[in-house]
């Protein structure tokens, strides 16, 4: 008897450390856990950190993380719409929000990262299939001044531009995810570029382009620039026309004033009037080196002539 209840006794301490072993589970910040009996899910999925009871031995832990995961792709040469190749590597955030669609469906993160594949390569390939070269590598902001007209003319669709592309390239993808209890947050070009291929002929086109914006803005300037000169001479030439007119009036008004007052003096006194204006005239005809040949009965010498000695 004493031996059976020592049995009893080892057995349930052994039972007690068990549970106490295996009837305890803790679930990590960042962590979520289901619990599964025998291969089959048991209740719902334990989202909140905490200490957890389960049946020892016989209900297993599977543990999942909650936080934000990033998925990287493959880098792919892909042909847009009109046929260029360009070269792209995408990037993405998700996580687990059902854990229990994720054990059923996925299980494992390596093959969350293969599905992801398959939805979000796919979704990309078929969104730069339907656009142009240019949406793929302008940003969304680019208003129609900031384009060239080469460049409107050449998508000959609406303007999406990068963002928006990705945009629906996350919103396609995602309304895949969520069977598979996977939350998509976003998706991001990393890198988009021309294959090796056709990069030499779009450095040949952009430069091109460059130098042709280049010779529409000289243009633009020189055009400017004669306008600007055109009015200066205009407004010169009007300027000086009308300081010239009023130059002339003035002129004309001194002369006038010069004639009169010669003319009053003139009327004083003729005689000595036409005396000095011969005096004037000598050092205008007669220079310092100036070598004359006269008759006596000159008309120079009249007022000379006629001044009588003084006694």
């Amino acid at each position: 008897m004493k031996q059976l209840t020592q049995f009893l006794l080892t057995g349930l301490i052994l039972l007690a450390l068990a549970v106490i072993y295996d009837g305890f589970f803790i679930v990590q910040e960042g962590a979520q856990a289901v619990l599964t009996q025998f291969g089959a899910p048991v209740g719902e999925p334990k989202n909140s950190a905490g200490l957890y009871l389960k049946l020892p031995f016989v209900q297993q832990v599977n543990l999942f993380d909650k936080r934000i995961q990033i998925w990287d792709g493959d880098p792919n040469q892909i042909p847009t719409r009109d046929k260029t190749y360009v070269y792209l590597d995408v990037t993405a955030r998700w996580r687990i929000t059902d854990a229990l669609k994720y054990m059923q469906a996925v299980k494992t993160e390596t093959r969350a990262q293969s599905m992801l594949d398959d939805i979000i390569d796919g979704t990309v390939r078929d969104m730069v299939n339907k656009n142009d070269l240019l949406e793929m590598i302008r940003s969304s902001d680019w208003s129609e001044e900031t384009m060239t007209d080469s460049s409107k003319n050449l998508a000959g669709a609406p303007k999406r531009g990068r963002d928006v592309i990705t945009n629906f390239v996350l919103e396609t993808a995602a309304k895949a995810t969520p069977q598979y209890g996977i939350e998509l947050i976003d998706v991001m070009f990393k890198r988009v570029n021309y294959i090796e291929s056709v990069r030499v002929k779009v450095y040949d086109r952009m430069i091109s382009e460059r130098k042709r914006i280049a010779a529409e803005k000289r243009s633009t300037g020189e055009g400017q620039k004669a306008e600007i000169i055109g009015t200066v001479d205009r407004e010169l030439k009007v300027i000086t026309s009308t300081a010239q007119k009023e130059a002339l009036a003035i002129k004309g008004k001194a002369d006038a004033e010069a004639t009169r007052i010669y003319g009053e003096a003139y009327q004083q006194n003729p005689e000595f009037y036409a005396f000095t204006r011969t005096l004037e005239s000598y050092p205008q005809i007669i220079g310092a080196k100036t070598s004359l040949v006269l008759s006596s009965d000159s008309e120079l010498f009249h007022s000379l002539k006629s001044i009588q000695a003084v006694k």
